[in-house]
């Protein structure tokens, strides 16, 4: 079997939110909140299954809107993927695994995502850094996601 990981990327984006720590750490624990947030530009977000604790887990389905090409890791227009709560520390950070649900092996394996929030003088620097990026999902499609993703929190709490 190959090694999706075999270079190991580890991708990140960062981004200073006008919210307290605390906020922006909530925004991630309400699934309602999440769903509303978290889908980058052109896709939607249904959550299922969600238990925000240390080895909690929930289930999110990304959804390509119509406009938007499509090349989902689940089927043609759809990212399912499993969540995983690593670590949990209030106001500073998250930490989950990431499991997509893909039939190719370009997507499957468990990627690391942490959230880290810091407190600064104008808000929260909040960073995502995103270890062992399956080699299906270019690097460019993810940067540009993780940025939509931050615009979208940004505007969800500030």
């Amino acid at each position: 079997m190959t090694n999706v990981f075999s270079d190991n990327r580890t991708d990140t984006a960062s981004r200073v939110i006008m919210a307290e720590p605390q906020t922006i750490y909530q925004a991630f624990l309400n699934p309602k909140s999440l769903v509303s947030w978290l889908p980058p530009k052109g896709m939607s977000g249904h959550i299922d299954n969600f238990d925000p604790r240390e080895g909690g887990t929930y289930n999110m389905t990304l959804t390509y809107e119509e406009d938007q090409p499509s090349s989902g890791k689940t089927s043609e227009n759809t990212d399912v993927y499993q969540g995983k709560f690593l670590e949990l520390v209030p106001d500073k950070r998250i930490v989950q695994l990431v499991i997509f649900d893909s039939k190719s092996p370009d997507f499957t394996g468990e990627m690391i995502q942490k959230w880290l929030l810091e407190s600064i003088t104008e808000g929260t620097r909040v960073t995502i850094v995103c270890e062992n990026v399956p080699k299906g999902i270019r690097k460019e499609d993810h940067d540009l996601g993780l940025k939509s993703t931050l615009e979208n929190l940004a505007i969800f709490v500030e």
